[in-house]
C-alpha cells in the first residue's frame, strides 16, 4: 500500500474452531489484514479465500468485532437496533423472513451476551463494556463461520476484557467458529490462543505461542534485543520504548486502560 510492503509470502490457513492471535507494533499491517479478509482492501499479489470463496464485502459467513469506540450520546439507535444490523445491515431488506423471527433472533443474541436489560437503551448512553457486548452480539447473530476481531479490548477495563474474550471463546467452542483476533497484548487471550501471527516491518512468524513469543524470535523480528519473561501465567515483553505496548501485565490491571 502506497509503495510500502506490509507483508510478503504470508501463507496462513485457519481451521474451523481455531483461535489465531495477530500481534505486532502499530503500522505493521494488523488492521489491513482484517480489511483484506473483509473484502475492503485488495492484495497486491496472491489471493484470500473465506470458506473456499474469494473474500468479498458483506460476506454473511464473516462476523466482525471492531475496536471499542465511544458512540454519540444522542445517537437514535437502541441496543437491539445495533445488534440487528448484524442480520441485515449489509444488504437491502430483511435478511430473514418476518419481523417476529427477526426479533426472536435479536433477543436471543442479546441474551447470549447479557445485554437484555439494555436492549431498548440508546447505545450512546451505555458504558464502553456494554457497547462492546452489543458489538459481539452483532457479529455473532448471523451465525458466522469466521469471526474477525480488530483489537476489541482497547479501552476496556480488565473485567470487561474478560467478558468479551469469554463470549468469543464460548462461541468458537460451541459452533467451531474460526477466530482471528488482532490485539496489542496477548495476555487476555493467551489461554485460548492456538497460534500467533506476529507482524513486524514486513517480517512475520507464525506458530504456537510457546514458539513465537520468545526472546529469540521477537529479537529477530524487531532486529533489536527483546526479552520475553514469564510472570506466573503471563508474558512480559521487555525492549525499547517503542515496544512497550506489548504485554505489560501491570497495564492490563489498570481500569479503563
Amino acid at each position: 500500500m502506497g509503495g510500502r510492503t506490509l507483508w510478503d509470502g504470508l501463507d496462513l490457513d485457519i481451521a474451523p474452531g481455531e483461535f489465531v492471535a495477530v500481534l505486532g507494533p502499530n503500522g505493521s499491517g494488523k488492521t489491513t489484514l482484517v480489511r483484506v479478509l473483509l473484502g475492503l482492501v485488495e492484495l497486491a499479489r496472491g489471493e484470500v479465500r473465506i470458506g473456499g470463496r474469494p473474500a468479498r464485502r458483506g460476506a454473511p459467513e464473516i462476523g466482525y468485532v471492531p475496536q471499542q469506540k465511544a458512540l454519540d450520546a444522542d445517537l437514535p439507535l437502541r441496543g437491539r437496533d445495533l445488534v440487528g444490523l448484524g442480520l441485515d445491515g449489509h444488504r437491502l431488506g430483511l435478511g430473514i423472513t418476518g419481523r417476529r423471527a427477526r426479533r426472536a433472533r435479536v433477543d436471543a443474541a442479546l441474551a447470549a451476551v447479557g445485554g437484555t436489560d439494555y436492549a431498548d437503551t440508546p447505545v450512546g448512553r451505555l458504558s464502553g463494556g456494554e457497547q462492546q457486548r452489543l458489538r459481539v452480539a452483532q457479529a455473532l447473530i448471523g451465525d458466522p463461520a469466521v469471526l474477525l476481531c480488530d483489537e476489541p479490548l482497547l479501552s476496556l477495563d480488565l473485567a470487561h476484557q474478560r467478558t468479551v474474550t469469554r463470549l468469543i471463546d464460548e462461541r468458537r467452542r460451541a459452533a467451531d467458529t474460526a477466530v482471528l483476533f488482532v490485539t496489542h497484548e496477548i495476555n487476555p487471550v493467551l489461554p485460548m490462543v492456538d497460534r500467533v501471527l506476529y507482524l513486524v516491518d514486513g517480517r512475520f512468524r507464525i506458530g504456537p505461542p510457546a514458539e513465537v513469543m520468545t526472546s529469540e524470535v521477537l529479537s529477530e523480528l524487531y532486529r533489536t534485543d527483546i526479552e520475553v519473561l514469564r510472570l506466573r501465567d503471563r508474558l512480559v515483553v521487555v525492549g525499547t520504548e517503542e515496544h512497550a505496548h506489548c504485554d505489560d501485565p501491570l497495564a492490563a490491571e489498570e481500569p479503563g486502560r
